[in-house]
């Protein structure tokens, strides 16, 4: 009898590494926060289960003509999956509060300071600057444009910098309170902003999103796909006449999109590539730079609070990052607990929506800086 063939059901086994183990390990925690905890289930679900995939040895899987190998050039490598989600992200935001009060539009900036901030620590940590640029994008706070952001500089990072993206979005709640009561006081958190509504007409809606995409575009040319794809996205919902492409836009593109990013994205973490002392500093760095974040928007607060005769509540600027509408309602809850009867939720939503404009911005920048694409 030959036995030949029975050493074969054990070569898969036999070829399992300890990294592949760890590895698959973290795919396991993540899908834990995702199910137990409910920490941005949509990308980590998909990403802990692509991780677990990716670590099981001898499956093809990965390979050149494997599903996830085949996903990762066809969506990651052409930027279409970030680019798709996109649209949907654009589709689903009203950038009406922005629109009444543009002057949010500078705590949408001031909450990109973490970006910049981290690049320079991890220039200073032996990172080349593609590497460090694209792990100081993860203080833009958003999965898509990290992710189109480090495919297109550097490509071997995506794994650890797109866990981290999602990982500190999903932690908004716990993050950004502490940061915010330490840089204002009392006084600064009770300041109330009675919000009175100012009606933005469809035209000023519908031109937005084209005169955005045009200006952007002409400026930093590089930065034409994400902002196009944004606009486009709001172009649908705003224009009032597609309503089908727009809905497919929140709902089936962007889902699909998010299932089959997530999965690849996943496929990127295996053994030998994650379990490297690069990747805690990958992940140290960008907690640091969504607390930058928090604080350059709070700081700038602080200003606003000085220039209008202390009529600013400077915890608004917290709202200034790309995690929509999470941070907005953090700004809400952390107000209410000094004020009950305090609002401030339609001016965080502003100063939120800005963060949203304001980090495809600043990856488009960053990205028109080292490609010299101006």
């Amino acid at each position: 009898m030959d036995f030949s063939h029975l050493l074969d059901l054990f070569q898969a086994p036999l070829s399992l590494t300890w990294q592949n183990v760890v590895m698959m390990a973290v795919g396991g925690v993540l899908i834990y926060l995702a199910v137990v905890k409910d920490y941005e289930p949509v990308l980590l679900l998909p990403i802990g289960f692509g991780a677990i995939l990716t670590n099981l040895p001898l499956t093809g899987i990965t390979g050149e003509h494997g599903f996830l190998g085949i996903m990762y050039k066809a969506g990651i490598e052409t930027e279409l999956f970030p680019l798709l989600i996109f649209i949907g992200v654009g589709a689903m935001t009203d950038f009406g509060p922005l629109l009444e009060n543009p002057k949010m539009a500078f705590l949408g900036a001031a909450g990109q300071f973490g970006i910049f901030g981290t690049l320079m620590l991890a220039l200073s940590l032996g990172f080349n600057m593609n590497e460090s640029a694209s792990i100081g994008i993860i203080g833009a706070i958003d999965g898509p444009t990290a992710i189109y952001v480090s495919t297109k500089l550097a490509p071997h990072l995506l794994g650890p910098i797109a866990v981290a993206a999602y990982s500190y979005m999903s932690l908004v709640p716990i993050i950004q309170p502490p940061v915010m009561r330490l840089l204002t006081t009392d006084a600064e958190r009770k300041v109330r902003m009675p919000y009175t509504q100012r009606e933005v007409s469809k035209t000023t809606r519908v031109l937005f999103p084209i005169v955005v995409t045009i200006v952007v575009s002409l400026i930093a040319p590089v930065a034409s796909p994400l902002i196009a794809t944004l606009m486009f996205g709001n172009l649908m919902r705003e224009s009032g006449v597609v309503e089908r492409l727009s809905q497919s836009a929140q709902n089936e593109i962007a889902n699909v999109a998010t299932i089959f990013l997530g999965l690849t994205i996943g496929a990127t973490m295996t053994g030998d590539g994650f379990i490297r002392f690069d990747t805690l500093l990958i992940l140290a760095m960008g907690l640091l730079a969504f607390v930058l974040d928090t604080a350059g928007g709070v700081l700038f607060g602080k200003l606003l609070y000085v220039l209008s005769g202390k009529k600013f509540n400077p915890l608004i600027g917290a709202a200034g990052i790309s995690a929509f509408p999470m941070s907005a309602r953090i700004v809400q809850r952390v107000g209410q607990e000094y004020d009950f009867e305090n609002f401030l939720l339609m001016h965080a939503m502003g100063a939120n929506t800005a963060g949203q404009l304001g980090s495809v911005m600043a990856g488009g920048i960053v990205l028109a800086l080292l490609t010299g694409a101006f």
